[in-house]
């Protein structure tokens, strides 16, 4: 599978395009400390003002042995139009005037007060990436979690089964990011990633005594979304049982087995490349794989200094961590 290097545009990436001065850079690059996939996941303007649509592959034509003197009939394959809609996160953080006079009132000054508001909205970002579902949040995006949740479905063969009951369960996600594949989404003729307006000095009512106040108010506005166009190159490893971590020894075939798991994922998607391979867990499974390291028949779990960066790899696919993926999946089926 083809890992980090690949030629693709990531949040990071049209950040820099888009803001020679630095001041969006900088907030993507605080996000991406604390959120990894931001350093993996391509980025496209969609066709739609609020989304995208795309047309997927159902059916492969099947052709014909002609034999001579013998006719071949028509055939076609068969596609269906999928839409995916982008959800608007926004934060408006206030600073009151004085004090931003009190301390010079530098664009930096202010960034440092409003990394909380950065904060919740990268956390907001994550958890939707992983667990976001329209049919109950439709002002949201549709995450990895609910287009992979059953065994029996039509993309049921790209879910390992870790084999965990109960509810104390996690997930590992290899996804693969590429135009054809997987990748962010933004609507058509807006901006990528998150852009920040700064409304100047706004009049605010004091909630405790009604009193008026002056304050700095900034306006974070980040509209984005998921398009899985090719779901062969998601895999998800389900039911992995946390609990079964600390018992794990490697002569069994406990589910805690992440060597093992993986292996089975890897093999899943298409050899054929197409775009940036990246495994997704928590720190709990980045943990253990770290402590399965250690076992003297491990020849898959290495460091590799990529792009200047000491990165876990499985077989030279990088592991991310994001951490919010739970410890606190139920069980598939």
């Amino acid at each position: 599978m083809a890992t980090l290097g690949t030629n693709v545009a990531t949040m990071i990436d049209w950040a820099r395009r888009l803001d020679p001065n630095g001041n969006i850079d900088t907030v993507v690059n605080v996000m991406a400390e604390d959120n990894e996939i931001l350093e993996d996941m391509l980025l496209i303007e969609g066709n739609l003002p609020t989304g995208h649509q795309t047309t997927v592959a159902t059916g492969i034509p099947e052709p014909t042995w002609r034999t001579l003197y013998g006719g071949v009939p028509s055939t076609k394959g068969t596609t269906k139009q999928v839409v995916d809609t982008c959800g608007m996160l926004e934060a408006r953080p206030q600073i009151d005037v004085d004090l931003a006079n009190l301390n010079g009132n530098s664009a930096e000054w202010r960034l440092s007060e409003e990394l909380l508001h950065i904060e919740g909205m990268n956390q907001a970002f994550a958890t939707t990436i992983f667990y976001g579902d329209t049919r109950d949040t439709p002002e949201r995006f549709m995450g990895l979690h609910p287009r992979f949740s059953s065994l029996s479905a039509a993309n049921g063969g790209q879910i390992v089964n870790g084999g965990g009951s109960g509810s104390d369960n996690t997930s590992i996600w290899i996804v693969t990011w590429g135009p054809n594949s997987v990748h962010g989404i933004f609507p058509k003729g807006s901006k990528a990633g998150m852009s920040i307006t700064d409304k100047g000095v706004q009049s605010v009512t004091d909630s405790a005594n009604g009193g008026r106040y002056d304050v700095l108010e900034s306006h974070y506005k980040w509209d984005v979304g998921l398009s899985v166009r090719d779901w062969r190159y998601v895999v998800r490893i389900a039911n992995i049982d946390v609990s079964d971590l600390t018992t794990f020894n490697s002569s069994n075939d406990a589910s805690a087995n992440l060597i093992r798991l993986l292996i089975q994922a890897t093999e899943i998607p298409p050899s054929a490349p197409a775009g940036r391979t990246v495994i997704y867990c928590n720190k709990t499974i980045r943990t253990w794989m770290r402590i399965q390291m250690t076992e003297r028949a491990n020849v898959h779990f290495s460091w590799e200094n990529l792009a200047g960066k000491k990165v876990l790899t499985f077989d030279d696919t990088p592991v991310r961590r994001c951490d919010k993926i739970l410890n606190s999946e139920g069980t598939i089926s």
